[in-house]
Parts: C-alpha cells; sequence; structure tokens
C-alpha cells in the first residue's frame, strides 16, 4: 500500500449542499483548516465551524457579481504544488502559499439550466469557471491532494473520511481523479453541444456518466455495457438484470407503443411487433396481441399503455415471456406476475428522449435525427378513384404506426386495429409481403377487408396484385417511385383503394 497522506486543509466551495453538513462536521472533527468563499462559506459559519474566506488567503475581493472568486495563484498554488518538489517548496513558503490537500466542488447545474428552458443569459452564467478549474487542478495533482468533483461523491468521501480517518492512499486519490475528470469532461461536452445547437459544426460529442457492465453483450463471448441511468426511464419491481438483447427489445417497444393513445398491448421480438391489438378492454387488447403470432410471443417483451389488472395479469401469466412493461400494475396483478422469480416486471416511467440517435460504424459514428413524424388522416392523399371507408382509414394509420417500427424491407397486414401479420427484415418488399401473407393464413386470419402498408414504396405492381388475391381492400404507402402509377392503375382496375403520405419510414 502507498503512504498514507493525512487532510490537513481543505478548499469547499459547491453548488449543491445536501450531505454537505455530515463531511463538514467530519473535517471539523478531524481538525482539518477549512477555507470556502460566498454561499458555502455561510452554510459552514451557520454550523458554528470555523472557516477561512478564500479572500482573507487571497487578500483580493469576489469581483465581477461572483464571476471570479477562487481564480487566484494563492489558491491554485496551493492545490498544485508538489509537496517533495524542493523548488515548489521554496515558492509556497516565499509567496506565504497555503497548501491545500482537499478540494471539494459540486458544479453550477448547467444542463439543469438548459432543460428547465431558461434563457440564454441564465444558461450562460449557469457555465462554471472556478469550479472547473478547481476540479482540474486537483485532479492534476493527485500524488498529493484529494478532489471531491460531485455531489454524486459525497457519500462515498465520506465513508473514506470515516475509515481511514482523513487519511487518503495514492490509490484513493487517483480513483477520485478519475471521477473528477469524468465530470469535467461531460460538462464540457454538454457546453459544446449547447453552443453547437446554433452552428451544427460536424463534430459528434456525447458524454455519459453513469453506466453499467451488463452480463455480456449480444451473445455470451462478447462483453456488453449500458451507458445511461434506466431508473430515468423505469422502476424495474422483479427480476433478473436487464440484458444487452432485452434494452435492444425495450427501446423498440417503448418507442413503438409511444405512438398508440387507445388501450393497446404489444409483443415484440428481435426489435419487432410479433402482435399488436388496440381494444376498448385490456385483456381483449393482450388476447388480441398474442392472437398475430402466439408462436414468436413466447420469449418475447410485452409492452401496454394502460395498467395492468388481475383479470389481464392472469391471462399473461400463461406464456412465458422476458419482460413486461406498464405504466402501473394493480397490487393483485402485481402478484401474479412475480410468480416467475426471473421475469423482468418494470414500471414506464414519463421521460422526454433525446431527439438524435446514434450508432457506431465502421472507423466513426452515424448520427440523425429521431423518427418523429407520424401520418394522421389529413396527411393521407388518395391516389386511387376509390376513397378507403372511415374504418380502412383508422386501419390504415395503425398500420402505418407499425410499418415505422419494423425493420425494412417491411409490410403489415392489419384489420380492425390488430396486427394480423409481418413480414419483416426482408431483401425484397415481394418477399416481406409474402412472409406476411403466409404467416396471416398460418394463424387463421381472413385478409378479406385487411389492409396493407409498406414502409417504402412499390417499384413495380406486383405487390399490389399479390395483396390483391389474398383479400387486401386499401393500402397506405410513401410514394414516389417513378412508376407510382403501375400501383395505382392495378388499384383502380380491381377497386382497391391507395394513399400515398409522402413519408418514407426506413428502420435499418
Amino acid at each position: 500500500m502507498s503512504e498514507l497522506k493525512q487532510i490537513k486543509s481543505a478548499l469547499i466551495s459547491v453548488y449543491d449542499k445536501t450531505n454537505l453538513e455530515s463531511i463538514i462536521k467530519n473535517l471539523n472533527k478531524l481538525q482539518v483548516k477549512l477555507f470556502s468563499t460566498g454561499g458555502t462559506k455561510d452554510f459552514i459559519e451557520k454550523l458554528g465551524i470555523p472557516v477561512t474566506a478564500v479572500e482573507d488567503v487571497t487578500n483580493y475581493p469576489s469581483i465581477l457579481g461572483g464571476r471570479v472568486k477562487t481564480l487566484h495563484p494563492k489558491i491554485f498554488g496551493g492545490i498544485l504544488s508538489r509537496r517533495n518538489n524542493e523548488f515548489d517548496k521554496k515558492q509556497i513558503q516565499e509567496y506565504q502559499i497555503p497548501e491545500i490537500d482537499l478540494v471539494i466542488v459540486d458544479l453550477y447545474p448547467f444542463e439543469a439550466t438548459v432543460a428547465s428552458g431558461a434563457n440564454e443569459q441564465d444558461i450562460i452564467e449557469k457555465i462554471d469557471i472556478g469550479g472547473i478549474s478547481l476540479i482540474r487542478a486537483t485532479a492534476k495533482n493527485f500524488n498529493d491532494t484529494l478532489i471531491v468533483p460531485s455531489k454524486d461523491m459525497y457519500l462515498e468521501f465520506i465513508d473514506l473520511l470515516e475509515l481511514k480517518q482523513g487519511k487518503t492512499d495514492l490509490n484513493d486519490r487517483k480513483k477520485f481523479a478519475l471521477e473528477a475528470f469524468n465530470v469535467s469532461s461531460r460538462y464540457d461536452t454538454a457546453i459544446f453541444n449547447y453552443f453547437n445547437k446554433d452552428f451544427k459544426k460536424p463534430v459528434f460529442k456525447q458524454s455519459i456518466i453513469h453506466g453499467e457492465e451488463l452480463r455480456y453483450g449480444e451473445n455470451p463471448h462478447q462483453k456488453g455495457f449500458f451507458f445511461g441511468n434506466l431508473t430515468e426511464v423505469f422502476d424495474q419491481l422483479h427480476g433478473k438484470q436487464i440484458s444487452y438483447n432485452n434494452l435492444l427489445d425495450i427501446e423498440a417497444a417503448v418507442q413503438l407503443i409511444s405512438e398508440f393513445t387507445e388501450t393497446t398491448f404489444a409483443i415484440l421480438k428481435h426489435n419487432n411487433a410479433c402482435g399488436l391489438a388496440s381494444r376498448e378492454n385490456l385483456t381483449e387488447a393482450w388476447l388480441g396481441a398474442l392472437a398475430g403470432d402466439p408462436i414468436s410471443a413466447f420469449g418475447g417483451i410485452l409492452i401496454t399503455n394502460k395498467q395492468i389488472d388481475k383479470t389481464t395479469a392472469e391471462e399473461i401469466n400463461k406464456l412465458f415471456f422476458e419482460v413486461i412493461i406498464a405504466p402501473s400494475y394493480h397490487a393483485e396483478a402485481l402478484e401474479i406476475l412475480k410468480e416467475k422469480k426471473n421475469r423482468i416486471i418494470l414500471i414506464q416511467k414519463l421521460h422526454k428522449f433525446p431527439e438524435t440517435q446514434f450508432r457506431s460504424l465502421l472507423n466513426g459514428a452515424l448520427i440523425q435525427d429521431r423518427d418523429i413524424k407520424m401520418e394522421t388522416e389529413k396527411d393521407l392523399n388518395v391516389s386511387t378513384k376509390k376513397n378507403p371507408t372511415k374504418e380502412e382509414i383508422v386501419d390504415l394509420i395503425f398500420a402505418n404506426k407499425l410499418v415505422k417500427h419494423s425493420k425494412s424491407n417491411t409490410i403489415i397486414l392489419a384489420k380492425n386495429k390488430q396486427l394480423c401479420a409481418s413480414g419483416v427484415g426482408q431483401t425484397s418488399r415481394v418477399d416481406a409481403l409474402k412472409q406476411a401473407i403466409d404467416k396471416a393464413n398460418q394463424f387463421g386470419f381472413d385478409l378479406k377487408g385487411a389492409v396493407m402498408a409498406s414502409d417504402a414504396f412499390f417499384p413495380f405492381a406486383d405487390c399490389v396484385e399479390i395483396a390483391d388475391n389474398a383479400g387486401i381492400v386499401s393500402v397506405i404507402q410513401p410514394g414516389g417511385s417513378v412508376k407510382d402509377k403501375d400501383s395505382i392503375d392495378y388499384c383502380d382496375l380491381h377497386n382497391i383503394s391507395m394513399v400515398l403520405t409522402g413519408t418514407r419510414h426506413f428502420k435499418h
């Protein structure tokens, strides 16, 4: 073990003072000399604990409305001085600079201020200058100094204080320095991205401060991690750790269910819906979703936008599944669903997701706006002589929501607000359609009167001809092919309605 260093002096300048009282009292008990400024100094004085104002050390007042307080050689010299360097020792004595062994900082809440919708002046004032400088300086000199860079580290620091009675070893200081640079890099990234909203400079910067190691990645021989704070999105009530593949399916499920306001249940497998239905009653919605593909539903991800009741839970419990997501659960329903110890039960919270998406690719990353567009009835342009009925319009919009969230190439067949079948991830649209028709027939769906949705245009009339022969009566697609007229003409000849949206929804 490396030599232990005793904390003899500390500079404290924090925004969030939660749990700070315990730290101050522990440091005082250990006879640590305290330096502080502004609101933090006032906080310490109210505890009746001696504290020296930074201004008394620097012989310089806080200026520019508090913008400049700790930025002074007598402060940074005391932090950055190398305790075993004779030249540094000489200068410290010459300029009467007090050594500072510990620095505790909590930065101005820049990200929270941006998220609150504050005006630019208020946002700019929340760019911390002194705090970030203190963090970097103390972390750089980790051989001699300890940095506590965030309120998130307060409790860990309290444990360290109590365990080692104010002493730290090199590993302690280096670990806290690591956390410091994690905090500072995240902070700078947030500031850059705020400014870059106006300029759109093609620079990719992302920083996520929280993460966890997963059991494994997509396969057991691959390491996997999730970076983010899942507790902002879900409360996990039961079950094992969420896996890499679970997370991919959960993301797909959450984005899909967000398109629906009426009572809806969906079942997903490998990021695609294998069952979905909207009904007035939740149990009926579940049974309708399950009927879409009861084979693929085995081991799937379940999601609904309504509270799960006891009756629905009893039906759901007949199926083996990995994850269930709902906004809430009746107590009796929860007890039923908890019967399987590994079953993951999640409550979905209200959460605003990022407006952009990114993925690693080759030697870089792709980034794009999230596809938040969803067509409504006013976006449907009837291209055929026949107009769809009101009921068909409802089903067309329903199917279009599904097609948006299915892997391309994809075809969705729907009827009475129920997914009859889908063909997903196919290399040709014809194959996707044939797959959907085969599945619908396999599970006993009568496609007469059903509608078809496609994520992209039809380059030929072959798909509408196949759909017609299967009983499809109305079609929704983006349009945009130089041969759109071929499909439209076929529909006109065979009394099929077709609407064009003008919006493609590829998903890869």
